[in-house]
């Protein structure tokens, strides 16, 4: 049963991403006037399919991929006199550059649009009681307690613990005037914030300013109208795109390990726990995934998106494309390294079938 749940939920996911990811270079390819001859999901044999207009639709049998055949992509393809004005490498190079850019921009939007409907759905968040205080810290020694609600911080609201961690970490260690409710009846306690060491979700140690409390295992719903919800989704959306970069370049720099990389076997498993939980945590993964794609497919590596934006980028500096066998040399050790990639991810996901941890640092991010 858990099997066919994380089957079923890998390929729902992955067609959904490939879907909007495809979608951004189909309609953008249409509004430049190129020709489109496929779209399919899916890589390999023709599943199903339907032709309509000259536009070829398909469901293929691997479900891991999937691709936007445009007329006259190909350099050594024939076209008829007529066809020329709507080959994909008759445009401008702005025109390409936009329609290549339109998949990772397709999935971005993908998971703006998770966020802000979750956003206006609701999700728990923790409320401003204090769960537990650090001994010797400085939360304890001013007199704040478990249990205590905080409701303000130097007068202004707080009303979950998103509220007092911002204001305790923007305060650079001045006093604090912290207004508690407690059994009923409200005080105002002061405390100065003290530097402390902490780890960052890279194991590394850095400091900043804390007064030694947690939060109660209490949640509310926090729900949001349409504007908010969309300025949220929009600062959700940054965060988890900054922290794919941040972790791309940690990995090169030998901070994070490239053990952490995962494939189709962990996704799938990752999915079906998802699915499990809930709906709001299936899909908030799917957001999750859908901007790692984007950047991924951003990075300038021969045969992903990226690697023909600096192709286009180096035309549009020297005033002339890239010469052909230079593009193929280097597409085809793209696609060699992108096998390899492939091979290495898979033997890591086989190396932790039994690893059960990954659901804790997916709880971190979903909330």
């Amino acid at each position: 049963m858990g099997v066919s749940v994380s089957i079923v939920s890998v390929v729902v996911l992955l067609g959904v991403l490939i879907f909007a990811h495809e979608l951004g270079h189909f309609l953008m390819a249409k509004r430049a006037g190129v020709g489109v001859l496929k779209f399919s999901l899916g890589f390999g044999p023709r599943v199903i399919g339907r032709k309509v207009g000259e536009t070829e639709y398909l469901l293929s049998l691997i479900p891991l991929g999937g691709y936007v055949k445009l007329l006259g992509e190909a350099p050594d393809e024939e076209l008829p006199p007529e066809d020329e004005k709507r080959s994909f490498l008759k445009q401008p190079v702005w025109k390409r550059i936009l329609i290549v850019a339109a998949g990772p921009v397709f999935n971005l939007l993908l998971a703006l649009l998770i966020f802000t409907v979750v956003n206006m759905v609701g999700l728990p968040v923790p409320t401003s009681e204090i769960g537990s205080l650090l001994p010797g810290s400085a939360a304890m020694e001013s007199g704040l307690k478990a249990g205590d609600r905080i409701t303000a911080i130097d007068g202004k609201p707080a009303s979950k613990w998103d509220d007092v961690s911002e204001a305790i970490g923007a305060s650079k260690g001045q006093p604090l005037a912290i207004t508690v409710n407690r059994g009923g009846s409200t005080q105002q306690i002061t405390v100065v914030p003290r530097v402390m060491k902490t780890q960052n979700l890279f194991g590394e140690t850095q400091e900043s300013f804390k007064i030694g409390i947690s939060p109660s295992s209490g949640t509310e719903i926090e729900r949001h109208n349409p504007f908010s919800a969309l300025v949220k989704g929009f600062k959700q959306t940054w965060m988890i795109g900054k922290l794919t970069v941040v972790s791309i370049v940690k990995m090169f720099e030998g901070v994070l390990s490239p053990k952490t990389l995962g494939g189709p076997i962990l996704i799938a498993q990752i999915a079906g726990a998802q699915v499990k939980e809930g709906i709001i945590p299936f899909v908030l993964f799917m957001a999750m995934l859908s901007i790692n794609l984007a950047i991924l497919n951003l990075l300038p590596i021969p045969i992903l998106d990226g690697g023909h934006l600096l192709f286009y980028a180096i035309e549009v500096v020297t005033g002339r494309e890239v010469n052909l066998r230079w593009r193929e040399m280097a597409q085809q050790v793209g696609f060699v390294l992108l096998v390899l990639l492939m091979i290495f991810v898979f033997m890591l996901d086989i190396e932790r079938l039994d690893i059960h941890f990954i659901n804790d640092a997916i709880r971190r991010f979903t909330g």
